[in-house]
């Protein structure tokens, strides 16, 4: 296992660095991590991405909607067949047992959809109408790599501004202190000039090493301060490089904020918890541990 920092043990780095990792969490999906923990699990994966940045809130990003054959969106909870022909539903609901758990926990979530060509507006009614009782709930969040990419392969449609601003009056329709993050790795696809209180979410991936990844987060906080910022990171793709850190989460993210001068978020990808939390927190992976022991594949050695 690459990186391990005990359950137990936060790091404290120096105070001028630590204070700007405003928000950490994780990112969860149904296509992410098998077994999906159980809500309790989660609760504690949330407790120690935390803890590697002391004075931070618990924030992630929880996808409740997925891409389905590159065209619509499968909310994963019942709803009306026919609302729209881009938008399919699940027979049971996955996400209020975790919403509860979280709702006693203290962590805060975005709810996120992958609209494919569903509608943003129709996708945050129905997930808002649906969740919004929950206090762990502080927003919505759309992945503008899968907004209408059927359409515009492999990039997604870019916003504009007037559509930024119609989403974020939807959202704020449900409760007047939500907030709404866009998502992707490229400014160019986030709205042009208009800002709002958008938080904008960077997930890009594939970089050359950790000082890549600080140069090219930073200057995707520039772009959008003030507003908030976070990033996605852990992809096994670059897991060549930050496995060999000891601690993964806490060094990366406290690398990362320090060049960014707004709130700054720390959002590990479920692909590879398992690489970084320790024993115990989460059950193991399907089919046991891998063939060099509890290394986990995507750190293991070659």
């Amino acid at each position: 296992m690459c990186g391990v920092v005990p359950a137990s043990g936060a790091v404290e780095p120096p105070a001028s660095v630590e204070r700007r990792v405003a928000v950490a969490g994780a990112r969860s999906s149904h296509y992410g991590i098998r077994p999906f923990p159980t809500p309790e699990e989660w609760v504690r994966v949330f407790e120690h991405i935390r803890q590697r940045f002391p004075g931070s809130g618990s924030v992630g990003v929880w996808i409740v909607g997925g891409l389905r054959e590159r065209r619509g969106c499968r909310l994963e909870f019942p709803g009306e067949a026919g609302i729209n022909p881009e938008i399919s539903f699940e027979d049971s609901d996955r996400h209020e047992p975790y919403l509860d758990a979280f709702d006693r926990a203290g962590i805060r979530v975005y709810l996120q959809v992958e609209p494919g060509l569903a509608d943003p507006e129709t996708l945050i009614d129905l997930v808002l109408s649906r969740y919004r009782h929950h206090p762990s709930v502080i927003g919505f969040g759309i992945d503008v790599e899968w907004h209408r990419e059927a359409e515009y392969p492999g990039w997604g449609k870019r916003v504009d501004d007037e559509t930024a601003r119609r989403w974020e009056v939807r959202v704020r329709a449900h409760k007047a202190d939500y907030r709404l993050f866009l998502k992707h790795w490229d400014p160019r696809w986030m709205p042009p000039r208009y800002r709002g209180d958008l938080v904008f979410i960077d997930d890009s991936q594939e970089l050359a090493g950790l000082q890549a990844m600080v140069e090219e987060f930073a200057a995707w906080g520039r772009t959008f301060a003030p507003n908030p910022v976070s990033f996605q990171i852990g992809y096994r793709s670059d897991a060549g490089w930050w496995c060999e850190l000891p601690d993964p989460i806490g060094e990366m993210g406290r690398a990362i904020c320090a060049r960014v001068s707004q709130p700054c978020g720390i959002v590990w990808v479920d692909f590879t918890l398992r690489d970084v939390i320790p024993p115990g927190v989460l059950s193991p992976p399907e089919g046991g541990p891998s063939p060099s022991g509890d290394r986990p594949d995507s750190c293991r050695e070659p």
